[in-house]
């Protein structure tokens, strides 16, 4: 499953992270892989953080490796997915967080098949 994050700098993209890992299980610090780019953690699937803020373009992407954890047996959250949209499955999941005037957030989920 690949999960694209969209939202503003400090829109809660890596707080988003935090609930998802703790639904899988995952009890450990999650922190944001801004620098790293990517972090791993194990829960009752792997789950992958990637944050593509830094990177300059799909060929950067590649060069990390990552595109071989978007068809792994884990889940893939990726923070500014946009950047290698093209790259990602069609049955991606889009969670759009919005931050609204009074500073609460608006989460837009699409691509979920109920």
């Amino acid at each position: 499953m690949v999960i694209g994050l969209s939202g503003s700098l400090g829109a809660g993209k890596t707080v988003f992270t935090r609930g998802f890992a703790r639904g899988l299980g995952i009890e450990g610090p999650i922190v944001s892989p801004s620098y790293t780019l990517i972090q791993e953690y194990s829960g009752r699937l792997p789950l992958y953080h990637m944050d593509l803020y830094r990177i300059a373009d799909e060929e950067e992407f590649y060069l990390l490796g990552a595109e071989e954890m978007l068809y792994g047996q884990g889940v893939s959250l990726i923070e500014w997915y946009e950047r290698v949209d093209s790259l990602l499955p069609e049955n991606l999941i889009t969670v759009e967080i919005k931050i609204n005037e009074d500073q609460t957030r608006s989460i837009t989920l699409k691509g979920w098949d109920e």
